[in-house]
């Protein structure tokens, strides 16, 4: 595992580009500081950034029957979080922006729109394989973000935050 910045998402981005067609997001389910190798983009408490792959096009474990042509970005948290109580290691705001930017950032690079047709959190990925929190509860990786927030607006709020990045704040960001 390896700790990278955004320019290095870029370039990972930028080289796997035509072979790359969705992007699941999760949490961990672990602690802060705890990087798993089934994700190819870990994300920890301070925003900071780890690989376990040199490219994005690896086939790693991260979403049930998706894992060929993805990229699993997952936040490093969520220890000890049910499904109404995110726990003593919640998502923390700049894990969530981080993500927010990389997803940008991702999009950008593969040409791909930030829509939920493209960008998914793996609650939503496992509510349409019927193992999500409409089901089993079996995956519900940021169904939400926040204690309180409205179950269901995970998603959403960070394909908004992502968009909000790309048109404004990563205008000027390059690869270079």
């Amino acid at each position: 595992m390896r700790r990278i910045e955004l320019v290095d998402v870029c370039r990972l981005a930028s080289e796997a580009r035509g072979e790359i067609d969705r992007i699941f997001l999760h949490w961990s389910a672990g602690h802060y500081g705890q990087p798993y190798p089934d994700y190819h983009i870990n994300i920890d408490k301070e925003g900071e950034i780890y690989t376990p792959v040199e490219s994005l096009t690896e086939v790693l474990p991260h979403t049930w029957r998706q894992n060929t042509g993805s990229v699993g970005v997952a936040l490093l948290c969520c220890a000890y979080a049910t499904s109404n109580d995110l726990g003593p290691e919640p998502p923390t705001e700049l894990q969530i922006e981080c993500m927010a930017q990389i997803i940008a950032i991702l999009c950008r690079e593969l040409g791909l729109p930030i829509d939920y047709d493209h960008v998914r959190t793996h609650a939503e990925q496992a509510n349409i394989d019927s193992y999500g929190p409409d089901t089993t509860w079996e995956r519900w990786d940021l169904w939400f973000l926040h204690n309180g927030d409205e179950p269901g607006s995970g998603g959403d709020i960070l394909r908004g935050k992502a968009i909000f990045y790309l048109e404004r704040e990563l205008q000027d960001f390059n690869c270079e």
